[in-house]
Formats: C-alpha cells, structure tokens, sequence
C-alpha cells in the first residue's frame, strides 16, 4: 500500500473544501493517488459532473477496478463487490434498469407521502425521551435513530433486530481507518449478508405488510429478483436508506447552528425548512468523496482527454459549490430561485430513496426547531469529530445545549 499523498488526506479529511475549491479551478480533471495504488481523476466542477453522470459511456461496474486495488482496504472493497456487484447500485442497464423497475415503485410520491404521519410520530417520540435535558447528542438521540426506524420499519425488519443491524452496518462503512477496523468492517459485510438472507426466508415463510415481503412477491412480465439479488437489494436499502439521512440532519445541523440568521428566520418561516434542507444536501451533502464511474472508451470530460479505464471520481461537494451554478455558493439562501444540486446523484442511478429522505429531513428539522427554543452547538464546530469512513460524510458525534 502507498503512502497516502497530502490530496488525498485533505479530500478524506474533515474539511476538503479549499482543496475542492482549488482543483475546480485548476483544471476538469485532477488526478489524485490513494493509498490502495490506483488514481482517482477527480472531477468537481458542476457542469462535467452532472454530464458524466448521465453519459452511458461511464460505467458503474467497478469489478475490474476493484481486483486491482492493493493493501487492507482491498479485503472490504472486494466484499463489497461481491455483494453489491450486482445490485442496482452498480450495474449499467440493461440490468439496472431491470433491477430499478422492480423496486422503484416501493419509493412513489404517493407510498412515501404516506409514512409522514409515522414518521413524525417517531420523530417526537424520539424527542420526548430527552425532553427537560439541558444537552444531548443530536448523532445519538435523533440523527442516528429516526432513519434506522424509519427504514427497518419499511423493509421489515424486526424491533429485536435493530441494534444489531445498525451496529453491523455502522462497522461496514467505517472501513477507511486502521487495519483492526478494516477487518471488523469486513466482517460486518459478512453478518449483514447472513442477516438479510436469514430475514428473506423468514419472509418467504411468513410474508408481512413491508417491503422485503413484497420485493420477494413482486414480478414484472414475470420477472422476479434472484435470491442474491434479494439479499444485494436488501442489504442496499437498509444501509442507503438510513446513512444518507443520518447524515443530512448532523451535517444540516451544524450548517443551520453556525448561521444564527438562517435559524432566526426558519422559526419565523417553518414553511422553508423543505429550501433549507435542499441547501443542508448542497453545502454538505452526505456522500464523500464522490461517486465513481470508469470509463468505456477514450473520451473527454471539460475538454481534457480521457483515456478508456480511467477511474473518475465525481466529487458532488465539488459540483455542488460551483459559482459557474450557483450564486453566492458558500450561502445558505432560503430564497434560492433553483436548487439543481448532485448531493443525491443524476440520471439513471439518482437515489431511488430521495423523497423519503427529503421528507425525513423535513420532518426532523421542523421538530428540532419546534421542540427546541434553544438550540446551539455545545462544542466549537473545529472540536466535532467526523465519522471515518470512504463512502459518506457525518459526524460520530454532535453535542448540543436545547435547554436551561
């Protein structure tokens, strides 16, 4: 394994921003050498990402890319692919769209709109438990919870089940850290697969009113998910179905915490928290470093040639602050006529879960605001420790004074 070069510490480091800033003015397309052998071209400037995001001719499947990654990493990394290869995350169509279509009609406006009432119920219950608290952890009393029951109550999954999904999932993508971590992550990929396979059978032998229960019933024109298909697509939504949003309301938090004329406004307008949580996925969306695609043929991207193989590493944080899109990009702007942002992808593969994370993100933030009329960072934001990890942004930890 190389020694991880100075890029690559700031990119995976808790403010990567000047550094995003620098490369998008630098040039299309940045290279950057991790630590597992191979180089990243990093691309951050909102146009070139958004194309590539919906050129066909960048590929998803990453199986040839992740053979040849070298050191400790590689041990999670190739588990991963394994696992969700061949799932919709990262397979080009025809077989995403095969795999999207028989699981995109759980997510419809109407089914999510649905859940709200469940949702803030859930939200204020989680709430109540640390009413007359003078401080709390947002992470663990609210971020952390409301989305894992909020998903485990979709798919299905048992009450009794919950801590030790959460725990194994929490361990799986914390794989970017020391080689003790890297093997704990490995085998949390291993017990969520026994997990979730264990959790289908029992469903095939006792279907439920969820969504594991009808991804094994569902067919269209006859066409029904494999079983490792099943597991892959389960295993998926549980993890992206609650990591996004966790995310979303520790980042947006210390975002809103830090702009005491943003939160004024937001308690004397509640009907702009949805703007406010578009511009919480903006400034610091929940994935990072980016989204990664490979290259099919020689191309280009902003001009700049790229050869056939080449890794691209689309950096949304990156896009997402660009002048040449947004104006006033560093500014949370309740007011912003459009919100084109990436933090939840384009084109074929944007989150199948948007809206569900959208209207938890509403939910959460509209409590928060309601329940509280006190609400500051306990910590200097500098203090705050990010979660480690290769795949995602958010805190581990997120103390705040609500109360006294």
């Amino acid at each position: 394994m190389s020694t991880p070069t100075t890029e690559f510490l700031t990119l995976m480091g808790p403010e990567p921003f000047a550094l995003l800033t620098q490369a998008r003015e630098l040039a299309p397309v940045v290279p950057i050498k991790f630590p597992d052998g191979l180089t990243r071209h990093l691309v951050t400037r909102y146009a070139d990402v958004r194309r590539v995001l919906g050129d066909p001719r960048f590929s998803s499947d990453l199986s040839d890319t992740v053979s040849q990654i070298q050191g400790p990493t590689a041990i999670v990394l190739r588990k991963f692919q394994e696992l969700l290869g061949s799932s919709m995350l990262n397979v080009d169509p025809p077989d995403h769209t095969r795999l999207r279509k028989l699981v995109v009609r759980a997510f419809s406006a109407k089914r999510v709109d649905a859940l709200r009432p469940r949702i803030t119920e859930l939200a204020e219950g989680l709430l109540d438990e640390v009413a007359g608290q003078s401080e709390i952890d947002l992470v663990a009393a609210f971020a952390f919870p409301l989305p894992v029951l909020v998903i485990c109550e979709l798919l299905g999954v048992p009450p009794q089940d919950r801590a030790h999904f959460s725990a194994l999932s929490h361990k799986m993508l914390a794989y970017l850290d020391s080689e003790e971590v890297i093997l704990e992550a490995a085998a949390a990929v291993d017990g969520l697969v026994a997990y979730m396979a264990g959790l289908i059978e029992a469903k095939r032998a006792a279907p439920a009113d969820d969504l594991i229960s009808d991804l094994i019933a569902i067919s269209e024109d006859g066409d029904r998910l494999s079983a490792d298909e099943l597991v892959a697509m389960g295993v998926l939504l549980l993890n992206a179905g609650h990591e996004t949003t966790v995310n979303l309301i520790g980042n947006g938090a210390v975002l809103l915490l830090q702009r005491p004329d943003v939160l004024a406004r937001l308690r004397e307008r509640p009907e702009l928290v949805p703007a406010a949580v578009e511009e919480f996925l903006r400034l610091d969306g929940p994935v990072h470093p980016g989204l990664v695609r490979v290259a099919t043929e020689d191309t280009e991207v902003g001009g700049m040639p790229v050869p056939a193989g080449s890794l691209l590493l689309l950096s949304t944080s990156g896009a997402n602050r660009d002048p040449r899109e947004f104006a006033d990009p560093e500014r949370i702007d309740l007011d912003r006529p459009a919100n084109p942002h990436l933090a939840l992808g384009h084109g074929i593969h944007f989150c199948v879960g948007a809206r569900l994370a959208r209207l938890e993100g509403e939910i959460a933030f509209s409590a928060l605001l309601r329940r509280f009329p006190k609400l500051e960072l306990a910590v200097p934001a500098e203090e705050l420790l990010r979660r480690p990890g290769a795949l995602l942004r958010g805190y581990a930890s997120l103390p705040l004074r609500v109360g006294g």
